[in-house]
């Protein structure tokens, strides 16, 4: 049934003539035109907005703004990434999931998608709220050929950029904050979470999740959140149609990552440094104890450099940055 119904939207939206009819669609489909019926209300339902006129036929107005299976599943462009991809409602977080897809032998760029998660988490098993309906939560399943484990965490940075490069086309700056937020206007909008099984000299899979606060309102987010995160929609005036940022956004992944794998970390690393967060500028760091120091950019590891106050540089692995 779904396969069906990916063809019948793919019918609609190339079909050469604005229109097309429903007996044509009945022969194409090899269903009646009953059952062609049933599935233009099926589309309504999943938030499609479908034209019919006599003596013409049918056409798609619009598609949906929310995420629906069939919406992301169809005229997605990538070559790997996310061709196999799970759909899911509500789950308690799509890093639980992929893992256990990615131990029962999930293909490389599996990607699992929710509407809602209610156990969503960032970094330092820090809450990530995942309201039903308002952003992007789903991880990647990758199991990259030659990347030793040390090398993973650079996956995190490979991501950023993604994300940067792709709104950055749709004239929105994004500034990334190592190691693994995105900030616009100074508040945070997205997180990455990179988690990896491995044995000692190599990887078995990474999984790579996003989150990314799209259409919320300021009610939306938590009362204690409201100084220091936001979402595009409050950012920009604009709501945005879900499925096709993440589809254009598996896209951008996609190609980051090849590039990561036929050419290295170097290009990637111009990259992120050109929209570092607060590059150049003061900041306080903590690790055993505080300390002011300059962002400086990141090394080939992937380790935030900073110079202190005695121009001695300091590549930091992990540590608590006082933004």
């Amino acid at each position: 049934m779904e396969e069906t119904r990916k063809r019948l939207i793919d019918l609609l939206s190339n079909h050469h003539q604005p229109y097309i009819s429903g007996q044509e669609l009945s022969d194409k489909l090899q269903i009646s035109r009953s059952a062609v019926w049933k599935h233009m209300n099926a589309l309504k339902k999943e938030g499609y907005q479908i034209e019919g006129v006599t003596n013409k036929g049918y056409r798609i107005v619009t598609t949906p703004h929310e995420l629906s299976e069939t919406a992301l599943r169809w005229d997605l462009k990538t070559d790997w990434l996310g061709q196999q991809l799970i759909y899911q409602e509500q789950v308690a977080s799509t890093q639980i999931v992929a893992h256990d897809l990615a131990r029962e032998g999930a293909s490389h760029g599996t990607v699992v998608v929710a509407r809602e998660q209610t156990k969503g988490r960032g970094r330092m098993r820090r809450y990530w709220e995942s309201k039903d309906g308002l952003g992007l939560w789903f991880s990647s399943i990758l199991r990259p050929s030659g990347v030793e484990p040390k090398r993973a965490s650079q996956l995190t940075l490979v991501a950023a950029v993604a994300i940067a490069d792709y709104f950055a086309k749709n004239n929105i700056d994004i500034k990334i904050k190592w190691p693994n937020d995105l900030f616009i206007n100074g508040k945070k909008l997205a997180g990455i979470l990179t988690e990896m099984q491995a044995e000692q000299d190599a990887v078995q899979y990474i999984i790579l999740g996003i989150g990314i606060n799209m259409n919320h309102q300021n009610q939306d987010l938590f009362e204690s959140d409201r100084n220091k995160s936001t979402s595009l929609h409050l950012e920009s005036g604009q709501m945005f149609n879900l499925n096709q940022v993440l589809k254009d956004l598996l896209v951008e992944l996609e190609a980051k990552f090849d590039l990561f794998i036929d050419e290295g970390f170097s290009k990637i690393k111009q990259q992120w440094e050109s929209y570092a967060y607060k590059l150049g500028e003061w900041v306080t760091v903590r690790t055993q104890e505080e300390w002011d120091a300059k962002v400086f950019g990141i090394d080939e590891d992937g380790a935030l450099m900073v110079m202190d106050e005695n121009d001695k540089i300091h590549h930091l692995y992990s540590a608590e940055i006082l933004w």
